[in-house]
């Protein structure tokens, strides 16, 4: 098969994938998480809130969790989330009862925020779940090679600086690996593997420069280091 050809038929495969990947995610990810969550519950009040419980709630509670006490003004900042965003969702933090809000005596404006009993769990539930899907991803990966680490840890960090939405011609730089190379890294790969290589490939499109940054750091620590 032309060189040519076979690179756009691989593409076409590689955008499939990345769609498919996605409406999975969609569908399945943030449930199977919370189903996972809800399993590992043991009162009946974190159940109940996990039930409601958005994405964005779960990161500002991990954020009261990690800097606590902490004003909404410093939960933004740590999350990019806009200030009246925080302030809705501490609100509803509150009413569940999984934060408490408490003024300071010298300047009743500034507002602190902490975890109550419940929100402790919920809080180390969800750090579980990270450590759960961390010891995942380190499993997977250990099925590939060093030379292949290398290229998903130089694929990550084109992956995060490249916008997908803008129209234009990406030029690669000398120390990227060429085309060659990587046909050569999955020349012994089956087709379920080359299949889950570009499942990977496609998970990693649609993370944010946060996340990617963090799996490349624990690429390199794990495998490169």
């Amino acid at each position: 098969m032309n060189e040519n050809v076979e690179q756009t038929l691989l593409i076409t495969d590689v955008i499939d994938h990345a769609s498919a990947i996605q409406k999975r995610l969609d569908a399945k990810g943030e449930d199977e998480e919370k189903k996972w969550m809800i399993a590992n519950a043991t009162e009946s009040t974190v159940i109940e809130f996990l039930k409601i419980a958005s994405v964005q709630m779960l990161h500002v509670l991990d954020a009261i969790g990690e800097l606590e006490p902490v004003n909404g003004v410093t939960i933004a900042k740590h999350f990019s989330i806009p200030r009246g965003s925080v302030s809705k969702l501490t609100q509803r933090l509150v009413k569940f009862e999984v934060i408490r809000a408490e003024s300071l005596s010298t300047n009743k404006k500034e507002v602190l925020f902490s975890l109550t009993p419940y929100g402790k769990q919920v809080y180390k539930l969800h750090q579980q779940l990270h450590h759960r899907l961390d010891s995942n991803l380190r499993s997977f990966l250990q099925r590939y090679n060093l030379n292949q680490i290398r290229f998903l840890s130089e694929l990550l960090r084109d992956v995060s600086q490249i916008s997908w939405v803008e129209s234009e011609t990406v030029e690669k730089e000398k120390e990227n690996v060429s085309d060659q190379e990587i046909s050569e890294l999955f020349v012994n790969k089956d087709k379920s593997d080359l299949q889950q290589i570009n499942e990977i490939v496609k998970l990693l499109q649609n993370l944010d420069a946060k996340k990617l940054d963090k799996i490349k750091d624990l690429i390199r620590i794990i495998f490169v280091d």
